[in-house]
């Protein structure tokens, strides 16, 4: 089933539109404090599409990203107690949650690097870090290096492999696609 490749072609499509940076800056700020789905999603396909706007659109992201997480910091300090704190509590994430205030107490501001680089949701560590009342302009500094190493590694990755890259991914994009899936659910299944 060929579910993937219509994604993927009306990615490329939307990346290509004037309003896409717009788009890339909204989905960046919104995941970093609510939003499930990764900038990449779209950073990748946009430089694909734009190559020459690699640096730009990382930058971009970045950007849109601290700012993001910036609010999340401040959600976590100011509001945890009427807002944050019955979200965990409906989603039954306590446990989740206090697995992170243990890692944030073994690790410190480092763990804000690694949820900014890695695929682990950097807006539960935003919240947390102004929860726990973590140093601002450390936050702030962590935060830039781990979201820029992870967007303009992505950008330079897609600029790097171009057009070749695209054509691979094109032909693979349903294989690829459907072994997410498979993932997904067999990591969900695993974890509960």
């Amino acid at each position: 089933m060929k579910l993937f490749s219509g994604i993927y072609q009306w990615t490329m499509r939307w990346a290509e539109h004037k309003l896409a940076p717009k788009a890339l800056a909204v989905l960046t700020f919104a995941e970093s404090v609510f939003f499930p789905i990764p900038p990449d999603v779209l950073l990748a396909p946009m430089v694909l599409a734009k190559p020459h706007k690699a640096w730009h659109y990382a930058t971009l992201t970045t950007i849109a990203s601290v700012l993001g997480g910036v609010v999340g910091y401040w959600l976590g300090y100011a509001l945890f107690d009427p807002l944050i704190q019955p979200i965990i509590t409906e989603l039954d994430y306590q446990a989740k949650f206090d697995r992170i205030i243990d890692w944030f107490q073994t690790w410190g501001v480092w763990v804000v690097f690694l949820a900014g680089f890695s695929p682990i949701p950097y807006k539960l560590f935003t919240v947390s870090a102004g929860f726990l009342q973590m140093a601002f302009f450390p936050f702030l500094i962590v935060s830039a290096i781990g979201r820029g190493l992870r967007f303009f590694l992505v950008a330079g990755l897609m600029q790097w492999g171009g057009k070749p890259m695209e054509a691979k991914l094109r032909q693979w994009i349903d294989v690829i696609g459907w072994a997410v899936v498979v993932l997904i659910i067999i990591v969900y299944f695993l974890m509960h």
